[in-house]
């Protein structure tokens, strides 16, 4: 496709939108819909040229609802207004992954579970988030909220913000995790020190720390597993 033609002079059929009304939003590509969501492309590119090209550039849709907004102005062509769409989309996604968990009310037997449920949410984060999986007796799952942004420490990780939250939803049961931004999800001398902490002030509450899963690039790992607790 020309780069330079405006959408008003592609065929009706092909115009994202008109193609979404006409046979629905499965049959468009990653593209079309990105495109419908930015509505206008820049100067001397049309929507769909600048929707192929972010995606090209952050290497996938999974690339551009992960990044940040400094990466996302980099871009020619991005103002504040296209970069608020794509942090906006990215935020909804992950909000939406939150609550199929909690609507779901899925059951943890595993830190496989557990990967299963968020690594594509966390593996291609730019910084650290820790969220807190909160679990019944029977290890359905209650809720699932982020706790902490940003480096992990001791100094910032308070056990008592994360059994405030398990104590509002009557929690039986708790699994912490977090992503490490580098890739590799070794956990740190930090991390397990956080890890042993919040694992005694658990005993103390009587809300039992089951898990920290420490989440890489589509890797993880368990302390558990580990023997770490």
């Amino acid at each position: 496709m020309n780069n330079n033609l405006k959408i008003r002079d592609i065929p009706e059929e092909e115009r994202p939108i008109e193609k979404l009304l006409l046979n629905g939003p499965e049959a468009l590509n990653n593209a079309e819909l990105l495109a419908v969501i930015l509505r206008t492309g820049t100067k001397g590119e049309n929507v769909i040229s600048l929707s192929t090209r972010l995606l090209s550039d952050f290497e996938g849709l999974n690339g551009l609802l992960n990044t940040g907004l400094s990466d996302i102005k980099k871009i020619k062509g991005i103002k504040n207004i296209k970069a608020s769409q794509i942090l906006a989309m990215g935020e909804l996604f992950r909000r939406f992954n939150s609550l199929r968990v909690i609507k779901n009310n899925e059951r943890i037997s595993s830190p496989k579970d557990v990967a299963n449920l968020l690594i594509n949410e966390m593996c291609n984060l730019k910084q650290e988030i820790l969220k807190l999986i909160m679990l019944d007796t029977k290890n359905n799952i209650l809720g699932v909220k982020d706790v902490f942004k940003g480096s992990l420490n001791t100094s910032i990780v308070h056990p008592r913000e994360i059994f405030n939250e398990a104590l509002k939803k009557s929690s039986s049961s708790i699994i912490i995790c977090h992503n490490h931004p580098s890739g590799d999800p070794t956990p740190s001398k930090e991390d397990i020190n956080i890890t042993l902490r919040i694992k005694e002030c658990s005993k103390i509450i009587g809300i039992d720390l089951l898990d920290h899963i420490i989440v890489g690039n589509e890797k993880f790992i368990s302390l558990k597993e580990k023997g770490i607790i």
